[in-house]
């Protein structure tokens, strides 16, 4: 995540954010009890693992936080959020043909992981520094096969489940201004740049990140995986990701 500042008021993933005084939970009393239930269950997920084993659930709380930016508390408990769901086979209810049933295949993931990170720095992935995990991690990213499994499909994988755990959870929501489930009072302001009475305005509404640096990482992540020319006419990058 990227630095915007300590929050004040609800708590943040790292204590960030840039949505001062507003803490979502402060809007329970106009939940009904399912969805309150619901909510504030993702407080205080059980901290006894059920899927993953021991040396799993290390490799996988490093993956975790290093796709997440989760490097400081307080934490988002992705890892035990992840847990719960694949202890009961709670899946998106799909995958890709090509790869194992996702319980497998977050097993085999870990393994190869675990692997890759003793043979290139001779320890397993969550003994290895963020710069080595990082290496370990990008490479996957860039790949087109790993360990015989198409390499994106493994990354949409690993991200999916994080991201729909992180942001399952209040204190994402508080960093990121979103308002909760709001039943069953609703929402009323359909207006853009306008708010409920009980959301807060952005301490500073600016982009952490220019436009025009995101058209340029974009665009030269295309030319090096599609072998795009650049402007000059010259190749910058060849299929696959190489050059």
């Amino acid at each position: 995540m990227s630095g915007t500042g300590r929050a004040t008021g609800g708590v943040t993933p790292g204590g960030e954010g840039r949505f001062d005084g507003y803490d979502v939970l402060g809007q329970q009393r106009h939940w009904d009890d399912a969805t309150t239930k619901v909510v504030t269950a993702r407080l205080r997920p059980s901290k006894k693992l059920e899927f993953f084993g021991e040396k799993e659930a290390r490799t996988a709380g490093a993956l975790f936080d290093d796709i997440l930016g989760q490097h400081c508390e307080p934490k988002v408990p992705v890892l035990e959020m992840v847990d719960s769901r694949l202890a009961i086979g709670e899946t998106d209810g799909w995958r890709y043909d090509d790869m194992p049933e996702d319980r497998t295949a977050w097993r085999e993931t870990l393994a190869h992981l675990d692997a890759d990170a003793r043979e290139s720095f001779g320890r397993d992935f969550s003994e290895c520094t963020a710069e080595q995990r990082g290496s370990l991690v990008e490479g996957v990213r860039e790949a087109e096969k790993w360990h015989g499994l198409p390499a994106g499909h493994v990354w949409s994988l690993w991200s999916r489940y994080a991201c729909a755990a992180f942001y399952a959870h209040p204190w994402a929501w508080n960093e990121i201004g979103f308002g909760g489930p709001a039943y069953p009072r609703g929402y009323k302001v359909t207006r853009p740049g306008w708010h409920e009475p009980w959301e807060v305005g952005e301490r500073d509404a600016k982009d952490p990140v220019p436009w025009a640096g995101k058209v340029e990482t974009a665009r030269r992540g295309h030319a090096a995986r599609f072998g795009f020319a650049s402007p000059s006419g010259e190749p910058e990058g060849k299929p696959g990701g190489e050059g």
